[in-house]
């Protein structure tokens, strides 16, 4: 009891002053912070997850919903220019105008050569009346003898092209990243075999329909008096935007595998179809 009265008069002594209300706080307080963490880590574990948990989901949707509206604007964007690509593809094939005549034939001594254009299944000349006088057609379905391959080539690239075009619809039905690689696969061949009738139509030009139309001058990669015409710079326009689209379905297909939660077989399949 002495010893318990001199602390007390030590701790009263009415020199020194008392200690403040916090430090006094202090070691009970860590004391009971300590018991919480290890509540936490134990037995309020799940229930700590369970409280995170709907943040998180909700966080997730939100993503997940500002991807879609994006991913459908470029997917949207991707499938318009596909369709109308293919069909300038149509009039690349049919269109009579991948080589014509050019003004120098005017200065040409001799006799005069005929004026008109040509493509792969018809040659068209000029005459008297307002319509120009042609041969061949894509009726009869026979490209004119010297270019049988390159027509060949463009018909597969017309055939790659609007086959993409039906692919579209299998986005109600299959994962929009396995639809957006076939269809870039079918773009890349589609540009491949246009790239190929591009090369080969300048090396088909020595043939007796050229001489006729362009002079005997004509020959490979040497169009004589004449020069190419806006379908043969469409199509090797057509090989760039063939490469675009195909890149462009290639990158969609790789961020809807990469970006999607696994969990999301809502999101992947009908990307373009469901809102």
């Amino acid at each position: 009891m002495s010893a318990l009265s001199g602390a007390e008069t030590r701790d009263h002594h009415p020199g020194t002053s008392p200690p403040p209300p916090f430090l006094l706080l202090q070691k009970p307080l860590l004391i009971l912070l300590f018991i919480i963490i290890i509540t936490l880590q134990t037995d309020g574990a799940p229930a700590a997850v369970m409280s995170v948990s709907p943040g998180l989901a909700d966080l997730s949707r939100l993503y997940q919903t500002e991807f879609v509206r994006s991913a459908r604007a470029v997917g949207v964007l991707w499938a318009v220019c596909t369709l109308c690509f293919a069909i300038i593809q149509v009039v690349i094939l049919v269109q009579p105008s991948w080589i014509g005549t050019t003004d120098a034939r005017t200065h040409r001594v001799g006799p005069p050569l005929p004026s008109g254009t040509m493509g792969l299944f018809e040659v068209c000349m000029e005459s008297d009346w307002p319509v120009p006088d042609c041969r061949g057609g894509l009726s009869s379905l026979s490209p004119l003898p010297s270019f049988q391959s390159v027509a060949v080539l463009v018909g597969v690239s017309l055939w790659a092209v609007w086959t993409s075009v039906l692919c579209i619809c299998l986005f109600r039905f299959c994962s929009a990243a396995t639809v957006y690689k076939i269809c870039a696969w079918l773009q890349l061949t589609a540009g491949f075999c246009l790239a190929l009738a591009c090369l080969l139509f300048p090396d088909s030009w020595e043939s007796p329909e050229m001489r006729v139309l362009c002079g005997d001058s004509v020959g490979s990669f040497s169009p004589g008096n004449c020069s190419v015409h806006w379908a043969y710079i469409l199509a090797m326009l057509g090989i760039l935007d063939y490469a675009i689209l195909a890149t462009l379905a290639f990158v969609l297909a790789n961020r809807q595998d990469a970006l999607l939660p696994p969990n999301a077989p809502d999101v992947t399949a009908g990307l373009l179809m469901s809102a």
